[in-house]
This record gives C-alpha cells, sequence and structure tokens, in this order.
C-alpha cells in the first residue's frame, strides 16, 4: 500500500491514461466493425440484387444449351406435337359499284363498312377476298375504280390475299391492273391471279407460296373471262384465265394454261394447293359441264380446295372427308349494293387444315361458314353484319338494330344460305 501522498496521485493518473487507452481503443474497434458492418450489408444487398435479376439456376440434371443446341431443342419439340392446325378464311365478290364506294362518306372510310365481320376475317391465319374492281384513282364507283383507302380498310380488317383474276381485272386496261396490283401490294396484302407483265407472270409462274405455321400453302387464281376483254398481244399471261375462248363463250377449258400452272406448283412441294376460281354464270345456280370438268381435271392435278366466285350468290359447297378435298362453288357477294335478291347474303368460310408432323401429310379436316348480310336501309351507309347477330340485336330491341324489313329479309336469308350449300 503506497502512503506516500505523490505516488498515489501518480497511480491514480496512469489508471486514467490506461483507461483512457482502452476508451481509444474501444472506439477505434467499434468504428472498424461498423464500417466492415456497412460493407457486408451493401454486399448483401448487390447480392439480393444480382440474384433476384438472374434467372433460376438449372436443375443440375438439365443441360445449359448452347445458342446452336436450342435450336435443335426447338425443332425436336416442335417435331414432338402431334399436328399443327390452321385456319382460312375466304369471303366472295367484293363489287366496285356507286353504292360501296359512297359507304365510306365523303372521306372514304370504311372502318365501319367492315367492322362487325373484321375479328373473324382476322382471327383466320391467313384471310382472302375477290375484289371485281380497280384501284385507278378517281372518278370513283360506276367506273368500277375504288379509293385506295378501301384497300387499306381490307388489310385493317384481316384481308391478306386479294383475288384479282375476275372480270375486271383490266376493266381500266392494262394501266389499271397495274395500278391495281401496286395499289394492294402498298396497302400490304398479295394480290392472286393477275401481273403487271408477261415476265412477272414468268418470274411468279402463276402461283403464290405461304407459310403458315410451318403449313406452306400454294394459291393459284383464275377467271373464266374479263367481261368480254382480250389481253393484248405481249400481255397474254397477265391474267390467269380457265379458258380459251375467255373473251367469247367460255366453252373450252384451258387445259395446258392450268396444268402447266399446277404442274410448276407441283414441284414447289405445298401441303396444301388452293385454287380461286371466278367463274359460273351471274345470277344463276347452275353447276355446268365445263366447271366440273375444271373440278376434275384441278383435283386430278393436286388442288385441294376450290373457291369459286362470280355468280353473286351462294352456292353448292361439297367436302369429302375421305380425301379431303373441298369445293365451294361460289361464296356469294362479300359486298355489294344487293340490288338483286339473293346477292345481298353470303357466308364467310372458315377451311380446317391440319398437317400430321410426323408423317407430314396435311389435309382439310373440316369447314364452318358464317352466314352474312350486307345491309342496305335508307340513309344509311352501307355495312356488312353477321346474320345471327343482327337477328339476336332486333329481337333484344338493341338501339342499334336494323330495320324489321332487314330483319325479315335476314331470315329468309338464313334459311336460303343453308339450303343452297346443302345444293336444294
Amino acid at each position: 500500500m503506497l502512503k506516500n501522498p505523490e505516488d498515489r496521485r501518480r497511480l491514480r493518473q496512469e489508471k486514467a491514461q490506461e483507461r483512457l487507452r482502452k476508451r481509444e481503443q474501444n472506439k477505434k474497434m467499434l468504428i472498424r466493425l461498423g464500417i466492415a458492418a456497412i460493407v457486408l450489408l451493401a454486399c448483401g444487398i448487390l447480392i439480393f440484387a444480382l440474384t433476384r435479376r438472374s434467372p433460376d439456376p438449372p436443375d443440375v440434371n438439365t443441360e445449359i444449351p448452347s445458342s446452336e443446341s436450342a435450336t435443335d431443342q426447338q425443332s425436336t419439340e416442335s417435331t414432338q406435337s402431334p399436328t399443327t392446325t390452321i385456319h382460312y378464311a375466304a369471303v366472295g365478290d367484293l363489287n366496285v359499284n356507286d353504292a360501296t364506294v359512297a359507304a365510306g362518306g365523303s372521306s372514304y372510310i370504311y372502318t365501319d363498312t367492315f367492322m362487325d365481320v373484321a375479328h373473324i376475317l382476322s382471327d383466320a391465319d391467313i384471310t382472302s377476298v375477290n375484289f371485281e374492281g380497280t384501284f385507278y384513282g378517281a372518278p370513283y364507283g360506276s367506273t368500277f375504280s375504288a379509293p385506295a383507302s378501301m384497300a387499306t380498310a381490307l388489310k385493317n380488317a384481316g384481308v391478306d390475299l386479294v383475288q384479282m383474276a375476275n372480270s375486271y381485272s383490266i376493266s381500266r386496261g392494262l394501266a389499271g391492273l397495274v395500278t391495281s396490283l401496286d395499289s394492294i401490294r402498298l396497302a400490304g396484302m398479295e394480290p392472286l391471279g393477275a401481273y403487271p407483265t408477261n415476265s412477272a407472270f414468268n418470274k411468279s409462274k402463276g402461283y403464290t407460296i405461304r407459310t403458315v405455321d410451318g403449313i406452306k400453302i400454294a394459291f393459284v387464281a383464275f377467271t373464266k373471262g374479263m367481261d368480254g376483254m382480250t389481253l393484248p398481244v405481249g400481255s397474254e399471261n397477265c391474267v390467269n384465265v380457265l379458258y380459251e375462248d375467255y373473251d367469247s363463250v367460255y366453252q373450252n377449258v384451258d387445259t395446258k394454261k392450268i396444268t402447266s400452272i399446277l404442274s410448276a406448283v407441283a414441284k414447289e412441294k405445298p401441303d396444301i394447293t388452293i385454287a380461286l376460281l371466278h367463274w359460273g354464270s351471274e345470277f344463276n345456280d347452275t353447276i355446268s359441264s365445263s366447271q366440273k370438268k375444271i373440278v376434275n381435271l384441278m383435283q386430278q392435278n393436286g388442288v385441294d380446295a376450290i373457291i369459286g366466285t362470280h355468280s353473286h350468290y351462294v352456292q353448292q359447297i361439297t367436302f369429302d372427308e375421305s380425301s379431303g378435298q373441298f369445293v365451294a362453288y361460289s361464296l356469294g357477294d362479300f359486298f355489294s349494293d344487293g340490288k338483286r335478291a339473293g346477292s345481298e347474303y353470303s357466308i364467310i368460310l372458315d377451311l380446317e387444315i391440319t398437317k400430321d408432323n410426323t408423317s407430314g401429310e396435311t389435309r382439310i379436316t373440316n369447314y364452318t361458314y358464317t352466314p352474312i348480310f350486307t345491309v342496305h336501309e335508307a340513309d344509311k351507309p352501307l355495312k356488312v353484319v353477321r346474320i345471327a347477330e343482327a337477328i339476336a340485336a332486333y329481337e333484344n330491341g338493341f338501339i342499334s338494330r336494323v330495320s324489321p324489313e332487314m330483319y325479315d329479309k335476314m331470315l329468309y336469308a338464313l334459311e336460303r344460305i343453308e339450303a343452297r350449300v346443302a345444293g336444294k
């Protein structure tokens, strides 16, 4: 024990200094630990964030494919699917005249004209229409010329292919044909059966190939004639024709021309071949002997489906389920002035096409149709509507319902469509 006061004082000072040193050391240690904790927390946040952004790690038994093996895997998965099914929709004649052009109003806007059926056309994998007219500029209507906005409206409604081999292919001469083909392509659609020059025909070989979900479809289009007009010398192949006497009596089937085009199609090895034919007689239900001859000729040369137009009436549909061969002699008028009874109603055809991905066999497996009607009421623009839905709207008192007169006509149209399709 220290008795000297000076010694005790010195001892207290030394202990105080020691405590001070320890506090400083502890303070520095806490600072270091704090910094370390902050760093660890930041690293943890960064790791968590990176983990959230990265995909889940693969199962230990799953091989991570390279880009090349990924393609092989996708191909394998595709072939493992037993079948592929697509739907092709087709509508009949769109007649260009004063009434149909006027449906677009003074600005020629046709959005409302096709609105009620647009979802059907666009829901199909590929859709076609027969366009009886030209895009040759003003004046419009009775000149068979439509504004380019009608082409845009058709594209927006879901149309992909436009048959241009018909009565009005050269109604405005070859210049009108060329301008029309350009307008159709500019709108984003593909014309069928007509070409600006012989060299363009030779390049295309008279057909169009479209591949949809791995199913290769060949489209050909022909017309019986061009309202008595003749293709000029040097432009004989600008429109595909069914008859040698296409400018007169339509009796001599042009077997050479037809088989030549179908032979070229066969070399493409398509899964399905569809022929769009503008044929028969106007406002007539009769199926001629030459039409039956053309059906046999085309089916013997690989055509699976024949889609007819021109008569303005819905005509018989035949479907051989065993062979998958399909014929619709006429779909009727898709859009017209409806002045002639029977021409105001028609159908939207839906063909179901199925491919067996194991055998490669492709065939038409089913068909359905939607009855439609061109409504023409006083002081209202023409528009295309679904018959069943329009009838339901009328019976339920909808504000936008059709007139009693249109309602009665639609009831009758439903009966006639069913009978016509059955060939009665």
